[in-house]
């Protein structure tokens, strides 16, 4: 017989989330979720908590993106749901695995006006793989086990319950947790083979690997495949990092020339989306590998797009034994291109102007960065630069907030990535206009003694609209921000540290002391307003 385990509702629910390696809880207090909170109170189980509700799921994105398992995003009913609607969404759009458990108005009164009744299933389930009401307490564990299940199987995403209150505050039992089984797709071995045969025999082949490499755990496969068939890679998201940047076939400059030139351009683990072109790549003919059939392109039409398990696909790529062609010379040709823009960006990271552009305050961090340290982007033209300039050492290294791009995930991406690596640095990238969303969880991080290094690059404007629009229509409207804004200051007062930096060679010397400071500390660099990402819009 089944050995049971008991317990009020919040204890049914932690009971299945741990069995699938759930070790923590992010959440903002709300007295629908008290039973939760019991549960880990009483088993010494981390509760991380926050002041505005997007904050707490974005926490759980980020471990779930950087430790590739669940984790537990606890939203109190009505506006606590609703508030981390933003996080889910941007879950949903990066394949991440969070489990949110929200309150409920009681269901004996549904229908009379009880504190925050809403019913959150239908709002929420167009954007995760798993959203449903909970109406037993004995069947809370099950309905967690299920909806993880789902959000684990790919295409990863993220999953909703909802449990009313007399649900979750009632005891009950369920049979004891066993291991997760999460189902792995095969792909189709022929469009396996194709796909390895075009890459193998293409005169210019391209790989692009984006986050589901690391996320699907492929990143040794992918290395494996482009060693085997000597192709050159670029990469998106958090496949950045995948081949270290000194690797002879890691590319991260020589994009366009690449695309351009491509005969056939392979797109691993990403969509094909706003940028990447749309899948659009001149004359190259598309491979689309992706982990499951519901991401296949359907805008554009690729030669073949296996769809199943990425280590298994690379692996099977690596182990090719057809004819090839030699792409000795194509490399070659690329890595020309790829050093001249090294050149030209290195020129940039070094400018001395009176008015401080980007590019030179990454060429300052890339003094101060460990190979291992978490760099965190939370804007949009000055995480532009940041996609440009840096270049992670390591897979698993760089959070950004993905293709629905959403601002304010940076503090709680900056809490997960703290929680899951206590001793490495933790560097969030924000714009100014980002700064506005999620400052004030700074607090947060404060008080639960959580140290990052925020660097902002203040230029006073929403530089992504500012300048398309100008050049649009000779004004723009709804697109400054305060100049010189003390955003140092408003950490200083919810108790970390911080300075403001006006000229160039400041900034070295600031990010060295806070990366020594031991809290949160913001670095608030006054940067060039005419200085633009040079891309035309963010409206494609």
């Amino acid at each position: 017989m089944a050995e049971v385990i008991e317990g009020h509702g919040g204890e049914l629910a932690l009971a299945a989330a741990r069995a699938f390696g759930v070790n923590e809880m992010f959440t903002l207090s709300g007295g629908h979720v008290f039973p939760l909170y019991d549960a880990a109170h009483k088993t010494d189980f981390p509760i991380y908590d926050v002041r505005h509700e997007q904050t707490a799921v974005f926490a759980a994105e980020a471990v779930a993106k950087l430790q590739r398992r669940p984790s537990l995003a606890v939203l109190t009913a009505g506006p606590g749901v609703t508030n981390g609607i933003s996080g889910l969404t941007s879950a949903f759009f990066n394949a991440s695995p969070v489990l949110v458990l929200g309150g409920r108005a009681p269901a004996f009164r549904w229908g009379s006006g009880s504190l925050q009744e809403f019913d959150h299933v239908p709002l929420v389930a167009p954007i995760t793989k798993y959203a449903a009401t909970v109406g037993d307490t004995d069947a809370i564990a099950g309905e967690v086990r299920a909806a993880l299940t789902e959000a684990l199987t790919a295409h990863r995403g993220p999953a909703f319950l909802d449990i009313p209150l007399e649900v979750v505050f009632s005891s009950g039992e369920a049979a004891t947790p066993g291991e997760p089984a999460v189902p792995v797709l095969e792909a189709d071995p022929d469009e396996v083979a194709k796909a390895a045969a075009l890459l193998a025999t293409a005169h210019r082949p391209v790989i692009i690997a984006g986050s589901d490499v690391w996320g699907g755990d492929a990143i040794a496969e992918l290395r494996a495949a482009a060693e085997a068939l000597q192709v050159p890679v670029f990469t998106n998201g958090m496949g950045r990092g995948a081949l270290p940047p000194t690797h002879p076939l890691a590319f991260a400059k020589a994009r366009r020339p690449a695309l351009n030139e491509a005969d056939v351009v392979c797109v691993i683990g990403t969509p094909l989306d706003f940028r990447l072109g749309f899948g659009e790549f001149a004359e190259a003919r598309v491979v689309h590998i992706v982990d499951a059939p519901s991401q296949r392109a359907t805008h554009v039409e690729p030669v073949v797009s296996p769809a199943g398990d990425l280590r298994r696909i690379l692996a099977a790529i690596a182990d090719y034994t057809g004819d090839r062609a030699d792409h000795a010379e194509w490399i070659s040709g690329l890595r020309s291109a790829e050093d001249a823009a090294k050149a030209r960006d290195a020129e940039a990271m070094a400018a001395e102007t009176d008015l401080i552009k980007p590019a030179r305050i990454y060429g300052e961090l890339r003094k101060v960065l460990a190979s291992d340290a978490v760099t965190i982007g939370d804007g949009g033209d000055f995480v532009s630069y940041a996609g440009r300039y840096l270049e992670p050492a390591q897979p698993g290294t760089w959070l950004d907030p993905g293709p629905y791009g959403c601002l304010g995930t940076g503090m709680g991406y900056a809490m997960g990535a703290r929680v899951t690596y206590p001793d490495r640095q933790i560097c969030v990238l924000m714009g100014d206009g980002a700064a506005g969303f999620s400052l004030m969880d700074a607090e947060s991080l404060v008080r639960q003694g959580l140290p990052v290094v925020m660097v902002v690059g203040n230029n006073g404007i929403w530089g992504l609209e500012k300048h398309p629009m100008q050049a649009m229509y000779g004004y723009d409207v709804a697109a400054d921000l305060q100049p010189g804004l003390r955003y140092d200051d408003v950490v200083k007062a919810l108790g970390g540290a911080g300075e403001t930096v006006e000229k160039a060679a400041e900034i070295g010397p600031a990010l060295e002391r806070a990366f020594a400071a031991g809290v949160p500390y913001l670095v608030n660099v006054l940067t060039d307003p005419g200085d633009a990402y040079p891309r035309s819009s963010n409206l494609a």
